[in-house]
């Protein structure tokens, strides 16, 4: 997940975010935060697009 989140230029949790939204659209995601810093990270993460080599990637483990 790291090498995929220095590829995209975002952070692991922006990817694994990503990831679930990807493969489950219709999940409602409520990450915990204590700062607005990381709520607006987790907010961006709908906009993170995980092209074919991300989705490989991460669901091979």
């Amino acid at each position: 997940m790291k090498a995929t989140a220095l590829r995209l230029d975002v952070t692991p949790a922006q990817v694994a975010l990503a990831w679930i939204l990807a493969v489950a659209p219709n999940t409602l995601l409520i990450p915990g935060t204590a700062s607005l810093e990381h709520l607006e990270e987790n907010v961006a993460a709908g906009r993170v697009v995980l092209d074919d080599e991300a989705m490989t990637a991460l669901t091979a483990g």
